[in-house]
């Protein structure tokens, strides 16, 4: 009937993962009867376009208005024997890497618009246990699979309940609550109200100008915006710049500088770290502050926790704002207003943040490792599952092979 209503399934409602349901939309089917591929309820939908092939594209119709529906053209439908092989235990079959990686390496087409050949499909080879068998495989591999998304899905969670532990210590650490048992038994002054201009000598870098060079400046490495993160400093990619030799002296880092980003996007706005000497001699560029203290009883690293987590909202209400961009400058850096404990107490924030992040650094190297089980298992699980050690075979189910003669036999 032109006026069914039918599913629709575009390319983004075919999911990954082997219990995925396909999604769709509702239509009329003289909507798309026509430029669509059809299929019906019962059917298997595989990706054939690259990079969905690749990622696992594939689902099992079911609950189709009407159990008809259209979909992208870039669907091959396979639909099962029902005397010979089930539904789910295609779909299994379709979401092993072994099918996935030989497939990817016979696609055709341009960059960009390769396709596994249809001839891949028909002279993939699949083991076939009996109906029964195949239908306790395909439930197990329900359990297991649901699992092991969950786990992924909790192990998900975790990079924002360190993230949110790790913004918890630096409100405590920088409004006294961290050390506050500590400084009870302690005889300590009250902090000190100051500002960033107060304690520290802030300086620009070097501006890059080809125009200004001559032979007598000297190479170094450099600092960039990219180079100095929220509270660590990024040395995978360090550049070369060329400075006159009479700024040289100037325009170096020292170990315990702290270093502040002009800005860009508010996520660099005002964010930085401390120099370590990880690289000696090493400049830094005109888009990044330092600030190098007068008393060095301060602890560089509180001054810098405190810039990160307590300055931002200072930064952006203070600075230069337009369209997506906000940026600071020397007179706005100088004035960052800072509550300054006595330097016993800044030694005693630092050694109990470091305890806590180096806590937080564990758990984060504990994570990456089960990530990386996780990722593991359910390839594991589907290769198990069609070397025929997923489930327990019984001996009364009849051979595949016997119901494939007979199948045969009744097509002649």
């Amino acid at each position: 009937d032109e006026n069914a209503i039918a599913g629709f399934v575009p390319m983004t409602m075919l999911g990954t993962d082997f219990h995925s349901p396909v999604r769709y939309e509702t239509r009329i089917w003289s909507d798309i009867k026509k430029g669509y591929t059809h299929f019906c309820d019962g059917d298997v939908l595989l990706a054939k376009i690259t990079p969905c092939f690749e990622n696992g594209k594939a689902g099992l119709v079911e609950g189709m208005p009407n159990a008809i529906g259209a979909g992208s053209t870039e669907y091959f439908v396979c639909r099962p024997i029902t005397q010979l092989l089930t539904p789910r235990y295609l779909l299994a079959f379709f979401k092993t890497a072994n099918f996935l990686s030989v497939g990817a390496t016979q696609m055709t087409g341009s960059v960009g618009h390769k396709r596994v050949p249809k001839d891949y499909l028909l002279d993939a080879e699949i083991s076939l246990p009996p109906l029964p068998e195949q239908t306790r495989i395909a439930n197990k591999l329900d359990t297991l699979l649901a699992r092991v998304d969950s786990a992924r899905d909790r192990l998900d969670r975790v990079p924002g309940m360190l993230k949110r532990f790790r913004q918890a210590v630096l409100t405590a650490a920088t409004s006294g609550v961290l050390t506050e048992a500590w400084r009870s038994s302690q005889n300590l002054p009250q902090w000190q109200k100051v500002t960033l201009g107060d304690i520290a000598d802030i300086q620009g870098g070097v501006t890059v100008d080809a125009k200004r060079q001559s032979l007598d400046d000297v190479e170094v490495p450099y600092l960039r915006v990219a180079n100095v993160q929220r509270g660590y400093i990024d040395l995978t990619e360090v550049k070369l710049i060329r400075i006159p030799a009479g700024r040289m002296e100037s325009l170096l880092l020292e170990a315990g500088d702290i270093l502040f980003n002009e800005g860009g996007d508010l996520d660099k706005l005002g964010r930085g770290w401390i120099w370590e000497s990880q690289v000696n001699p090493c400049s830094f560029q005109n888009h990044v502050f330092r600030a190098r203290l007068r008393d060095k009883n301060i602890q560089p690293k509180f001054i810098s926790w405190w810039g990160n987590h307590c300055g931002l909202d200072y930064f952006v209400r203070s600075g230069k704002q337009t369209t997506n961009l906000a940026s600071i400058n020397k007179r706005i850096l100088c004035n960052l207003p800072i509550n300054l404990p006595p330097p016993t107490e800044q030694t005693e924030i630092v050694r109990q943040v470091e305890i806590l992040f180096a806590y937080a650094d564990r758990l984060e190297a504990r994570l990456k490792t089960a990530r990386k089980l996780s990722e593991s298992l359910s390839p594991a699980i589907l290769a198990k599952a069609f070397r025929g050690e997923l489930v327990a075979q019984d001996p009364n189910d009849e051979p595949a092979v016997e119901l494939l003669k007979r199948i045969r036999a009744g097509r002649k």
